[in-house]
């Protein structure tokens, strides 16, 4: 064979090997479409087992419409990566649903029917930048009986829950008929006029989303009996409920329906007939009186649960530096029952001045703990917060018990009413009444009523021009588990306790809470000396005689000062090595999980890899050595 043939063969097969690998390469694009390998701990790219129930069990067929405007949104890089993730989300959900979910992938260009159809269904373009083209970036959903539903705008911050609103819109659709859930709320969880500010105040976010779902439906707190059609009935902060009322819920929970309740010691939203710089008349307190004492369970509305451990770090006005609230309590995943729907998948859930619920002794019922807080925690009376002007002073004469105090609970079992004799007011009288259960009761009850306002869990963001509300706790995910659950539907369940993105360095927390019980030691050290010297300086100025009256200091004075000036020096730099010190062990640590993840991972592949090297090649020596053999 000549150089030239050679030459010829060599450059024909690079030709084809090219030529083959762009084949491969279009082939795996089209083929293997939206296909990944999920390899982060929690499965954060795999779709959600509710959200394969939900798609794999659609009866009727369910048509999504996915808005997106190419051309106008070639400036937003970033917008186009998460379009696309939106994209593959999509069709995973679509290749999971048996071709009941059909997908549309629409651009509406500007002046075209697809624009006009964008706009039918409700969905408004925003501009990227001030003075550019407007994009569409929405999803729009069908079903069978005219029902319509959509997502006006994907916002890239809430890529966490992305999942959770594409899966709540197609359970939307696919339910003809929502479960009806009654409420009863002695807060103002609404949106409704405020007469002191003539605006509009909105509603909590926790609701709306509640809303969203399910059909809510607003009682009154008047006696009569709580409507047939109500399955759930959510009852927050019962404060002063009058017997009939409560006789009410309880013939309620009687008759097989399940409740949800929020009470609280101390709510911080409640200001009804407060005054300025007072508490309202009455307290903030509430309870559901005697149908706790019926249902074997114990709340003291007049004690407040403080964690050492968990207590969040806040600022309590403008100006004052932040320090550890441990009656403001962000809940972790330890603290949620792994065995509980409700909670096992969720990640924080934050309260504020919240109480303790335990089971009474001798009760029957089954006390099921839902969120727990750590062993370093205790109980303060409530009336130690009414007037805190600094959140230190609860760490005062602070102790720990040891013990884990329940925030919330399910209770199971047989129950009996509270009010044996028949509806107040009305002991005796003919009618249909109820002394116990005919079945085992579900009721969930939360101590505290702030976990469901917006400031624990929602922050409200601008994003291109619209407002919304951006979670960062899970206390909306937990309400809505919990109503799903009672009502019977726990498809959505999986998909809102997705784990969130975010992993705190809870060792680095662990060494600031350490340097701050340092420095509070140090700091109450330095503030008793400074008062010592203050009172031995006013007994020399009362020992002083008039005619040393003056200006200057006597021998005494200045050899006193002099002490203690040496003494706060002494202690300001015992104070910055404290500091130092926790620096130091932050970049300490910092430093070895570079060092893992920069040299030990690697060194460990390539040591697999060498070793799955070596047990190729064995088998190889031991497959030929056979063969000879044979």
């Amino acid at each position: 064979m000549t150089t030239a043939t050679r030459k010829t063969y060599g450059a024909t097969a690079l030709v084809a090997l090219a030529l083959l690998f762009i084949g491969v390469t279009i082939l795996i694009t089209f083929v293997l479409r939206g296909a990944r390998l999920d390899l982060t701990e929690s499965k954060l790219y795999s779709l959600a087992p509710g959200t394969e129930r939900i798609v794999s069990s659609l009866a009727e067929p369910v048509n999504l419409y996915f808005f997106f405007s190419q051309d106008e949104s070639k400036q937003s890089p970033q917008l186009r990566a998460y379009a696309q993730r939106v994209r593959e989300l999509l069709e995973e959900m679509s290749q999971h649903s048996k071709g009941k979910l059909r997908l549309s992938v629409v651009d509406p260009k500007p002046f075209s029917e697809d624009e006009d159809r964008a706009t039918e269904f409700g969905l408004t373009p925003v501009p990227l930048t001030q003075g550019g083209e407007p994009v569409y970036f929405g999803l729009a959903g069908t079903n069978s009986t005219d029902g319509r539903e959509t997502i006006g705008l994907f916002q890239p911050d809430k890529e966490e829950f992305l999942e959770y609103d594409v899966a709540s819109l197609v359970y939307r659709l696919s339910k003809a008929k929502r479960a009806v859930v009654g409420l009863i709320s002695g807060l103002p969880v609404d949106a409704q006029f405020d007469q002191m500010s003539g605006q509009m105040n909105p509603g909590w976010a926790s609701i709306a989303q509640l809303r969203e779902v399910l059909d809510v439906r607003t009682l009154q707190a008047d006696g009569n009996e709580i409507p047939a059609e109500v399955g759930v009935l959510m009852v927050v902060h019962p404060k002063d409920f009058n017997p009939q009322v409560q006789y009410a819920i309880d013939q309620f929970v009687l008759r097989g329906g399940k409740l949800i309740s929020f009470i609280d010691p101390q709510s911080e939203n409640d200001n009804a007939g407060a005054q300025m710089g007072m508490p309202p008349m009455g307290g903030r307190s509430s309870t559901l009186g005697p149908l706790l004492d019926a249902w074997g369970v114990q709340f003291d509305p007049n004690q407040i649960v403080g964690d050492r451990e968990l207590g969040l770090t806040v600022s309590l006005r403008q100006g004052q530096p932040p320090s550890q609230h441990i009656a403001i309590i962000g809940f972790n995943r330890a603290s949620m029952n792994p065995k509980d729907v409700t909670v096992s998948t969720l990640d924080t859930i934050n309260v504020m001045t919240a109480g303790a619920l335990s089971k009474k002794e001798g009760a029957t019922i089954e006390f099921e703990p839902l969120i727990q807080t750590s062993t370093n925690a205790g109980l303060l009376p409530a009336a130690k917060l009414m007037f805190m002007q600094n959140s230190d002073a609860l760490l005062d004469d602070f102790k720990a018990t040891g013990e884990r105090y329940t925030i919330a609970a399910r209770i199971h079992g047989k129950l009996k009413s509270a009010f044996p004799n028949g509806k107040p007011g009305a002991e005796g009288a003919a009618g249909a009444h109820l002394t116990e259960s005919k079945e085992d009761a579900n009721i969930i009850i939360v101590a505290d009523t702030d976990i469901l306002a917006d400031p624990l869990w929602v922050r409200t963001q601008n994003v291109f021009g619209q407002r919304f509300a951006v979670a960062w706790a899970n206390n909306g995910d937990f309400l809505g588990n919990s109503v799903d659950n009672l009502a019977g539907s726990s498809d959505l369940i999986s998909v809102r306790g997705r784990q969130s993105f975010f992993r705190p360095f809870t060792k680095v927390d662990q060494l600031r809470r350490q340097a701050g019980d340092q420095l509070r030691s140090q700091e109450k050290e330095l503030d008793k000396e400074l008062k010592e010297t203050e009172q031995k300086l006013a007994a020399l100025e009362g020992g002083r005689s008039g005619a040393q009256s003056s200006l200057s200091l006597s021998p005494e004075q200045e050899a006193e000062l002099e002490r203690f000036q040496h003494e706060r020096v002494k202690i300001r730099k015992e104070l910055r090595e404290t500091r130092r010190s926790l620096d130091q062990e932050i970049e300490d640590l910092g430093w070895w999980l570079k060092l893992l993840n920069v040299a030990a991972v690697p060194f460990l592949l390539a040591l697999g890899a060498i070793f799955l090297e070596i047990t190729r090649r064995r088998r190889l020596r031991a497959g030929r050595a056979a063969a000879h053999t044979g």
